[in-house]
């Protein structure tokens, strides 16, 4: 099978061999190159030039203008703080229509065009916002997360058109500019924006992927079905203070630190979903030694917490069986001969999909179990959901996959991290993380990080992918 052949020298195919082999291998190049060099980062104002760029792409390729749409972000003159961080981003939408009168509703095809800062002394590599070929890679900063999925996504769609397709059901094409930062873009998209984003289901670049060792060996392709709920709560204690000389009993930096101290040792309770079932389900299958007895003990018995928190231990697996919570700032005190008046702390939760934010606060009450420690929220996230695994995705994304790596195993996936597939999922949209891309782990495992790559080979199979999934699931 092709995919045991693969070596890492094969990933790193050159490109004149794949233009050779794949004519629009100069088109995906080409889009991917011109994206990361525009640094589409908070604070520099630069997404609507790529949205533009990525409109003018569909209008040289005769899509009718009204059906182009670069989306300023506007809540009506309310939520001004949303307003001032927004940065002169912006959003597109693009529709691909079918012919005649389509009797399914749209699909989205979903992803994000901006990307996290990067400074040019961190990389080794190259200038991040200088798209550099070398040794079978792409380098810069969004060659991983995520424009190489918008360029995908995108030069999949021209690629068909150009070959005559038309599509049975609306195809609508959905980039945010701001999901790094304050994921208003999705919202906007949910709601304000429905009418054009009225579809059956998404499939959203920023999330699946495969993996291959650095033998070459498969690992596998992710399928993202869940992701948790991102959500902060401030631990506040208030005291009289005074004079560091005279110490008191009741401190509100040790009564908080107390309070912490709780919370880092409890354990919520492990549960099961569909998309974790399924995911523990396949990767036990190939995961030996003590993990995957525990993956294989906790699948026979739920209730085996012992378990599921070996699995939990481990550093790939953390976070995948429970709701976690972690202290992530401090702030306490406010003269060096003071004793503090007031002492805080931020606790960042991943909650699993469907619990209520607001029980996670309670619980964290209880588990503080302090009248002077008083726990309040600092947003107003509603609890993920998760989508159902549905057959006709689930075929499509393993036939895509399968069409270049016959064999390679599909694993559901629940994110821990958040995306902007949250929004639609709360609002009754499923969204499936069903990118076709591939790295080698954990070397090319860059994302946010240093000298981000991808291999060039990548890239171009990524294409076919969508292809592929467009043709299966809006083909006649």
């Amino acid at each position: 099978m092709r995919y045991l052949l693969l070596t890492v020298t094969a990933l790193a195919l050159t490109t004149s061999a794949l233009a050779q082999s794949d004519p629009w291998h100069d088109k995906a190049r080409a889009i991917l190159e011109h994206s990361v060099n525009i640094p589409t980062v908070i604070g520099r104002g630069k997404v609507p030039e790529l949205a533009n760029y990525f409109a003018d792409q569909f209008r040289e390729a005769g899509w009718p203008t009204d059906d182009i749409h670069v989306m300023p972000y506007d809540t009506g003159g309310s939520n001004s703080d949303l307003l001032d961080q927004r940065d002169h981003t912006a959003a597109l939408i693009v529709r691909w229509r079918a012919s005649g009168h389509p009797k399914l509703k749209p699909i989205m095809v979903l992803g994000h065009m901006d990307v996290v800062e990067a400074k040019r002394d961190d990389w080794k590599t190259s200038d991040p916002f200088s798209f550099t070929e070398k040794d079978g890679y792409y380098y810069g900063r969004g060659t991983i997360d995520m424009k190489n999925g918008d360029v995908s996504m995108i030069t999949a769609m021209l690629k068909l058109k150009a070959a005559g397709f038309t599509p049975k059901r609306d195809i609508v094409l959905f980039l945010t500019g701001d999901e790094e930062t304050n994921g208003l873009g999705a919202h906007l998209g949910a709601t304000k924006w429905h009418d054009m984003l009225d579809v059956e289901y998404g499939l959203n670049a920023d999330a699946g992927d495969g993996g291959f060792r650095t033998d070459g060996s498969m690992i596998g392709f992710l399928l993202n079905s869940a992701e948790k709920t991102f959500a902060d709560y401030t631990l506040t204690v208030r005291n009289k203070g005074g004079h560091s000389s005279k110490p008191r009993a009741d401190n509100a930096i040790y009564q908080l630190a107390g309070a912490l101290k709780k919370i880092e040792s409890y354990r919520f309770t492990p549960e099961f979903n569909e998309t974790t079932r399924a995911y523990f389900s396949e990767r036990q299958k190939s995961e030996k030694g003590p993990l995957g007895d525990a993956m294989r003990a906790w699948l026979k018995d739920p209730n085996d917490g012992a378990a599921a928190d070996f699995i939990e231990a481990d550093s790939g697996e953390v976070g995948l069986t429970r709701t976690r919570c972690v202290a992530t700032m401090l702030n306490g005190g406010h003269a060096l001969n003071a004793l503090p008046q007031l002492a805080q702390a931020n606790v960042n939760c991943r909650i699993m999909p469907g619990i209520d934010p607001n029980m996670i606060k309670d619980l964290l009450t209880k588990i503080v179990d302090d009248p002077n420690v008083v726990v309040s929220r600092v947003d107003d996230y509603v609890a993920s959901l998760s989508s159902p695994l549905r057959p006709d995705v689930v075929k499509a994304y393993s036939d895509a996959v399968h069409a270049r790596w016959p064999g390679a195993p599909i694993i559901p996936e629940m994110s821990t991290g958040a995306s902007d597939a949250r929004d639609f999922r709360v609002v009754g949209i499923p969204v499936y993380g069903t990118n076709g891309a591939y790295v080698v782990v954990p070397d090319d495992l860059r994302a946010h990080g240093r000298d981000e790559r991808l291999p060039v080979a990548a890239l171009d199979d990524d294409v076919h992918h969508w292809e592929f999934m467009i043709k299966a699931l809006a083909g006649r």
